[in-house]
């Protein structure tokens, strides 16, 4: 376990294909689309730079006006710094209805962004042939930047176990590797075995919820470390993914928990001792958090994606 890093706001993680993105990102799920347009442009005011939306969670297109509105905005900030990562349906899913959600993601986004950095098999829950039929055409974008319908720099999964993982692997038509995992994940979910078996085939970590959707915001241990050392429950969850190496998306409706989130990040990484620059948890914390044997699943009505097996 690491306790403490020179991570800082504006630290970045680099994929496999060679680009980076910004490790803080900023969640729109459930977020309504007549509010999302301004949390975007406030998270983005705030210094996020990563931001993910999902086609499930209908709210995409105001996603993208809430970018391209900051981008008028701020001309200081290129549209090359801002990661935007949607993702494909599970009713999307298959190789013709992932060709028509694609369309559909241009037809919603074009208006606002020239690209997408990053598009997500949302969900496993599937068949091995609508699985592998999505991949088949979102690699076919990758491979084609210069396609009619939308360019799309990079692809990756989310909620897929070993299994899901192995399958895509295994397939004799893969071309292009995916870059991320995107799981729940906070110290009652650490997956172990599946964070080693991604950083062997070097496919980044993207944790969701890390706050646990409030759920253990009450959690006794937690909230004896929060009381003896003056530090947020919020705050420690938060450190805690970052020091995992994760890239960490946190989503609230709220404008100032906005920047508080991102606060717990230092604004420069420090490169004279000063360990004053640095994210930090003491080791009593870590220990206490250390549950790597945990499969508390708090999203998905606590039924693991990443085991799902076809019917």
């Amino acid at each position: 376990m690491v306790n403490s890093s020179n991570l800082n706001k504006y630290s970045t993680s680099r994929l496999s294909n060679g680009q980076t993105v910004p490790i803080a990102g900023f969640g729109t799920y459930l977020i309504p689309a007549e509010k999302v347009t301004k949390l975007v442009y406030d998270a983005l005011a705030a210094g996020y730079r990563h931001i993910d939306t999902a086609i499930a969670y209908k709210n995409q297109r105001e996603v993208a006006q809430g970018v391209s509105k900051f981008l008028k905005d701020h001309l200081n900030v290129q549209r090359s710094d801002i990661w935007f990562t949607t993702k494909i349906a599970e009713k999307n899913q298959g190789y013709e209805n992932t060709r028509k959600a694609v369309q559909q993601i241009s037809d919603e986004t074009k208006e606002f962004i020239d690209y997408v950095d990053l598009i997500l098999v949302h969900s496993p829950k599937t068949s091995t042939k609508e699985r592998l039929g999505t991949y088949e055409a979102l690699q076919e974008y990758v491979l084609n930047p210069d396609n009619e319908t939308l360019n799309v720099r990079s692809i990756g999964v989310s909620n897929y176990g070993v299994a899901h993982l192995e399958e895509l692997f295994h397939w004799e038509n893969l071309k292009v590797k995916p870059v991320i995992n995107q799981l729940e994940l906070h110290p009652w979910l650490p997956r172990v075995e599946l964070r080693n078996y991604m950083e062997e085939h070097n496919i980044l970590t993207e944790a969701y919820s890390p706050l646990t959707r409030g759920r253990k915001s009450d959690d006794p241990e937690l909230l004896e470390l929060s009381q003896k050392y003056n530090l947020s429950p919020a705050e420690i969850l938060l450190k805690w993914s970052y020091l995992q190496g994760f890239i960490v998306l946190v989503k609230t409706e709220n404008p100032k928990r906005i920047k508080e989130n991102l606060d717990i990040l230092p604004d420069y990484r420090s490169d004279s001792g000063d360990e004053s620059g640095k994210l930090e948890l003491n080791s009593e914390i870590l220990r206490v958090l250390n549950k790597p044997d945990s499969k508390i699943v708090l999203t998905w009505g606590g039924v693991d994606p990443t085991l799902y097996k076809d019917e």
